[in-house]
């Protein structure tokens, strides 16, 4: 006989929520297990159990095992499940063998930016990376044309480790960042975000008259891109499963 699962494990590997608030779901009566009103976030669920949160049906206890992928986001390449416009979406490059799964995901890079984006189907812990509360550091390259010349660079740096106000009145936290070592054209810069502000480096160098031209996430969390070719993926190890779901404050599997 297959085993069974806690209803909140359930639906926070549904998606659904935290299995916190899976149980606030649960204890407010939202949630029925085949058509009955749970009343503990411990009951058991089995596979093929139909679950129901607000009306929304799920199906409990899936086989699908549990999957953390690394990938290395291309330029014009949009970081969603699927695309109304038919554009290349994240998850036409995933290899063959994990196409199965349901994987989403955890945050963005915009279509002109490159770089780490982590995809997985763990629910619980997508929806606490995504979490104001546990937002995870994220370092990126930035290669910048300074409009008002080399020299306009520090004073950028120094407005950024301050904490910015950008044009429309959102607040930044102090970002880390400092100038690199570059010969070609242009200036190349590490930031380290540590907030979920929408297109913030984008933003940030607009106020600053800084022209990005080329965008790249190399670090999230414990996670870093290393060397993983551009457009290729690659499972996380059991370490860093392990050091991100402490990073997200879960209890290490």
């Amino acid at each position: 006989m297959a085993e069974g699962i806690r209803l909140n494990k359930a639906l926070a590997d549904a998606g659904v929520c935290s299995r916190r608030a899976a149980d606030d779901l649960v204890f407010s009566g939202q949630v029925r297990v085949n058509g009955i009103v749970a009343d503990s976030p411990g009951v058991k669920v089995f596979p093929g159990d139909k679950l129901e949160v607000g009306g929304r049906v799920l199906r409990a206890g899936s086989a699908e095992p549990l999957c953390w992928i690394m990938l290395n986001k291309p330029v014009h390449v949009v970081s969603t499940a699927s695309d109304p416009q038919g554009r290349t979406t994240v998850i036409d490059l995933v290899p063959e063998q994990w196409r199965g799964l349901r994987l989403y995901p955890v945050g963005r890079l915009d279509y002109f930016s490159q770089g780490l984006l982590l995809l997985t189907n763990d629910g619980e812990l997508a929806n606490r990376l995504t979490h104001p509360r546990w937002h995870l550091p994220k370092t990126y390259r930035v290669l910048v044309r300074p409009e008002n010349g080399e020299g306009s660079v520090e004073e950028a740096l120094s407005a950024m480790r301050s904490g910015m106000t950008l044009a429309e009145g959102d607040r930044l936290l102090p970002v880390e960042c400092q100038r690199l070592p570059w010969s070609g054209r242009g200036v190349l810069l590490e930031l380290v975000l540590r907030q979920g502000v929408n297109r913030q480096i984008r933003r940030m160098c607009r106020d600053l008259s800084l022209t990005v031209l080329r965008l790249r996430r190399i670090a999230e969390g414990p996670l870093s891109l290393g060397s993983l070719p551009e457009g290729c993926a690659r499972p996380l190890t059991a370490a860093e499963v392990r050091a991100l779901r402490r990073a997200a404050g879960l209890d290490a599997r």
